[in-house]
């Protein structure tokens, strides 16, 4: 058998031909350099269909992004091929599913009128980027030049496609931090805008406050003062900042301020209110009320405290002079209370006048007697002086009750300063028709009270009770004082009248000022119990009784024990029974 011997110069030209193809195929990147992923692949189709002289050739890539694969479908001029890409694609994709990827033959399939030989060429080492499917009507296609040709050109491409993913991505990312950075960087515009308008803010109100603002460090040495701070207190800026609030803080309030400091910086608080006094720059005092707080520093900012100072000096005076009307107004309100009184004291004071008169006589006419009546003599004297202490006693009851003393608080019997009102308060209520019974507690525990200030009130609620009983004629006009224990060891006081009542509203109301029922009431004798009481550590109320009249009761502490023990010698005289 004889082979057939080549021509040289043909096999030379199908050499040179071949160089020149896979010259123009390595030649590609350098056109798709920095293009997109569909316009290598156009190229790379373009190129194939040129140098191997294709019918078609298809490309499909799988998108990263989206589900749908990127087709293209480039068909020679000379190919008489009018499939869709749609349906050409499905074609193909039939195809390669029943020949198996992997398989890269070729085959021979008919479309439409046409055999054409197909060859499939992955792109990526298993084929991960996608797939080029290549046909000729060439029945011996592809070559193994032509094999060799399309791996050439498919390495090349799914370096291109690589190179243009990295790109995209690259650009991606440029553009995603273009972005972060822009708005970021409008962030930190806009913030840096906030935060100068808000030390704009600062700064005004820190300027312009009715009240005063100083900063200091934790040994509270001044930092900065607003102007407010500093005209309160006579210091320019630079003179406080020379001092701490301790060199300014007056000497009473000195410990009372540091133990708070000292809770404030082991975080036992976050915040403080005192009300203090502060040494001007003159001497004088001012009153104010400080928040202080502690401001949470940073690594670069440490910590400081952050005080804001109200003068409140006009309020403590206008507080002295209330309590000072206030104390004056309840010595008014006890005159007033006894001036009607001044009947039955009248008639108190001349009964052992009136005695002292009579004995007196008795005594001379006695001892001019002849012989001298001497023992019926001294029985007078003795009279005498019994009336005249009986006097002494209800002047001097008088006298307290009168009197403008500071309270003077001491261990009490409640049980006979009731005893000592109703003594003076006896005539009167006589002529009223009224009958006074008494309910005390024979064991009643002490108090600690001012003497006088409590008889006021007791005097008050008597005077009360009397009056609402005024103008009832169709029962008894009875009033009953009871002392008892009451509950929490405190000791009560009750007087209970069968007036005309009290209705619930009113019982809510009669204690605030200027409230009566009366026509010719001023509405403060039961305001001023009030506030005795309540001075008194105790309670004060009123509330209608199941049957006609009213209750009003106060209560108070008793008196600790080792006080009131020592008190338990206390003589206790009965004044309704000896002006009787």
């Amino acid at each position: 058998m004889h082979l057939q011997e080549k021509d040289p110069a043909e096999e030379v030209n199908r050499l040179q031909c071949c160089i020149n193809d896979l010259i123009s195929l390595l030649a590609l990147p350098a056109i798709w350099s920095g293009n997109e992923p569909r316009q290598i692949v156009h190229i790379l189709l373009d190129a194939l269909l040129r140098v191997l002289r294709l019918e078609f050739a298809y490309a499909r890539l799988k998108d990263p992004v989206t589900t749908a694969p990127m087709e293209v479908l480039r068909v020679a001029d000379t190919c008489k091929l009018t499939v869709p890409l749609h349906d050409f694609g499905g074609m193909l994709t039939s195809w390669l599913e029943h020949e198996g990827n992997s398989s890269l033959r070729a085959a021979r399939n008919r479309f439409e009128e046409e055999d054409i030989s197909i060859f499939p060429v992955p792109l990526g080492i298993q084929g991960e980027i996608g797939m080029v499917v290549v046909g000729s009507e060439r029945a011996d296609f592809p070559s193994q030049t032509e094999s060799l040709l399309l791996s050439v050109a498919a390495n090349q491409a799914s370096i291109g496609l690589r190179e243009a993913e990295l790109l995209i991505e690259q650009k991606r990312i440029a553009n995603e931090l273009d972005r972060r950075v822009t708005e970021r960087t409008a962030e930190l515009a806009a913030a840096n805008e906030e935060l100068k308008r808000s030390e704009e803010r600062w700064r005004s109100v820190f300027e312009n406050s009715a009240v005063g603002v100083a900063l200091t460090d934790l040994n509270g040495r001044f930092i900065a003062t607003n102007p407010f701070y500093q005209k309160m207190l006579g210091y320019t800026e630079q003179e406080l900042q020379s001092l701490t609030f301790l060199d300014i803080t007056h000497q009473d309030d000195l410990d009372h301020n540091l133990l708070l400091i000292a809770e404030l910086l082991a975080g036992e608080r976050q915040q403080f209110q005192i009300e203090k006094q502060y040494r001007r720059k003159d001497g004088t005092s001012v009153w104010v009320w400080n928040n202080v707080s502690i401001v949470p520093g940073t690594e670069r900012v440490p910590r400081f405290l952050m005080a804001l100072s109200e003068d409140i000096t006009l309020r403590k005076l206008s507080e002295e002079a209330l309590a000072k009307a206030r104390s004056e107004l309840t010595r008014v309100a006890r005159i007033t209370s006894l001036g009607v009184l001044t009947a039955s004291i009248a008639h108190e004071v001349n009964q052992p006048l009136s005695g002292i008169i009579t004995n007196a006589s008795t005594c001379l006419r006695m001892l001019s007697a002849d012989p001298p009546n001497v023992d019926g003599a001294l029985e007078t004297v003795r009279r005498t002086i019994r009336d005249g202490n009986r006097a002494s006693d209800v002047i001097t009851r008088l006298r307290a009750l009168y009197s403008k003393k500071e309270p003077s608080p001491e261990c009490m019997d409640l049980n006979e300063a009731t005893r000592e009102v109703t003594a003076l308060s006896s005539s009167e209520l006589q002529r009223s028709g009224v009958i006074l019974r008494y309910e005390f507690d024979d064991d009643l525990p002490a108090v600690i009270g001012d003497r006088v200030q409590l008889q006021q009130v007791i005097l008050n609620l008597l005077r009360n009770a009397a009056d609402a009983m005024s103008t009832i004629d169709v029962r008894p006009r009875e009033l009953v004082i009871r002392t008892e224990h009451d509950e929490e060891n405190q000791v009560r006081l009750s007087v209970k009248d069968t007036g005309v009542g009290l209705t619930p509203q009113a019982a809510e109301k009669i204690f605030e000022a200027f409230y009566t029922t009366k026509t010719d009431g001023m509405g403060i004798g039961l305001s001023i119990s009030r506030s005795i009481v309540e001075a008194h550590q105790g309670r004060i109320w009123a509330r209608p009784n199941d049957g006609p009249g009213a209750t009003f009761s106060f209560a108070m502490p008793c008196a600790p024990e080792g006080i009131a023990d020592t008190q338990s010698g206390i003589h206790q005289t009965d004044p309704a029974k000896d002006a009787a």
